[in-house]
């Protein structure tokens, strides 16, 4: 549970120095040690169950007391279930290859310098989330397994929950032999220790990765003193294009717009060919209708499907989270493209086509981190990528980008071989 304290600065200091200690120790731990304890942790979290469900009962009152919305609610929702992919992602993470000390390439000069690219730790990651409690363990574990150091600030609607699984992360470190401080949870509920964590706290935090709504990132991109791997909203689309199977249509729009509403994969706006609403459209919307879908389309839905409401300018721009979509027509696969690069935050869209020739269009054409054919956009996720979690989406273009997983929290050098040559 977050609390209040007289000196935040100092706290964040010192969390920031000890930090910095423990990735010393980190960037050369064995992978075997980085193994044990993943496996521990996750030995830990089941140990752990009924307390962490517990903290998440806590969470869910205080949450449904102050009026919070479906999505929130489904987002901070832990279950047997969750808890239990929560351990299992632990262990997936232990199964990755250790990325640090992997050389990416090499090459020899004629001089006979050999150079190689080595993959190193980034160093101290700092983590700013809102109400997923998951992403107190993947943050973590990804960051371990990278060799980072970690300083987590939770959202305070998920304190509880949160608290309750990083102290089993804590005791899976501790079990390994590796330095509790690599995994730390900043305690308070004051706003002033985002603050100070932007800032880099004197030189320890080396990049800063903030996972929640616009507001959240808007402000830490705006004010970080240190880089930033930015996860925006995911404002995703989903493109029938004139030659999809209506099958394949159907299950992915449902899929990717109702599966889970509240996470970022979800689909928020549907664009239909105007060769095939005539065909396709109605039971597109019909069997999201069916499952609880509120449609707001725009004049040529409406016209063919009358239940659906009016779509104003502010849908096309708008993450829902919940079981709403915006649905409009276009004029084949330039049309999906011009809407999606003008309202996209460039995080995840996908085509339904049998024709390659869209689906390379549609793939080459556009500007996001993650494009699919014929799939769900619920496919945008770490775990889905094989990289056993993710710590977010990075919807920008520098070093990482879509899932951010263990070898996007990592960095390199240039590590040159000689045998006494000298330059001339």
């Amino acid at each position: 549970m977050l609390t209040k304290v007289d000196d935040v600065e100092t706290l964040m200091l010192d969390m920031g120095a000890r930090a910095k200690a423990a990735a010393r120790i980190l960037a050369t731990a064995s992978s075997n040690s980085k193994n044990a304890a993943l496996l521990a942790m996750a030995d830990a979290v089941e140990a752990d169950l009924a307390v962490i469900l517990d903290a998440n009962t806590e969470d869910l009152e205080r949450a449904r007391t102050n009026g919070l919305g479906p999505a929130i609610l489904d987002r901070l929702t832990l279950t047997e279930g969750r808890v239990e992919a929560i351990a299992g992602a632990l262990r997936e993470v232990a199964e990755l290859p250790d990325p640090v000390g992997s050389v990416v390439t090499e090459w020899e000069r004629p001089n006979g310098l050999r150079i190689r690219r080595v993959r190193t730790p980034l160093g101290v990651v700092g983590v700013i989330y809102e109400s997923r409690p998951n992403v107190t363990a993947d943050a973590g574990a990804l960051c371990l397994k990278a060799g980072n150091a970690v300083i987590l600030r939770g959202g305070s609607d998920s304190s509880a929950s949160s608290g309750a699984i990083h102290a089993s992360l804590t005791k899976g470190l501790a079990k390994a032999g590796l330095p509790v401080d690599a995994i730390q949870l900043v305690p308070v509920s004051d706003r002033a220790a985002v603050g100070h964590m932007l800032t880099g706290l004197a030189g320890a935090v080396d990049v800063i990765v903030p996972r929640g709504g616009r507001s959240l990132v808007e402000r830490v991109q705006s004010e970080a003193r240190v880089p930033v791997f930015a996860h925006l909203e995911g404002l995703c689309h989903l493109y029938i294009d004139g030659r999809a199977d209506l099958g394949m249509a159907v299950a992915l729009a449902v899929n990717s717009k109702m599966r889970r509403t509240g996470v970022c994969g979800a689909t928020e706006t549907i664009l239909v060919d105007r060769a095939v609403a005539h065909t396709h459209l109605v039971p597109v919307l019909a069997a999201l209708a069916e499952k609880g879908c509120e449609i707001r389309g725009d004049e040529a839905v409406r016209d063919l499907y009358p239940q659906g409401l009016p779509a104003h300018p502010k849908d096309w721009e708008t993450e829902y989270l919940d079981a709403i979509v915006s649905v409009a027509v276009v004029d084949g696969v330039e049309g999906a493209i011009r809407h999606i690069e003008r309202y996209s935050s460039h995080h995840t869209e996908a085509i339904v086509t049998d024709d390659e020739a869209a689906a390379t269009r549609f793939l080459t054409g556009l500007d996001s981190a993650i494009l699919l054919h014929n799939a769900s956009t619920q496919f945008a996720d770490g775990g889905e990528f094989g990289f056993g979690g993710e710590i977010g989406i990075a919807t920008g273009k520098m070093h990482a980008r879509g899932p951010v997983g263990v070898e996007q929290l990592t960095s390199f050098n240039y590590r040159v071989l000689g045998t006494g040559q000298t330059r001339p």
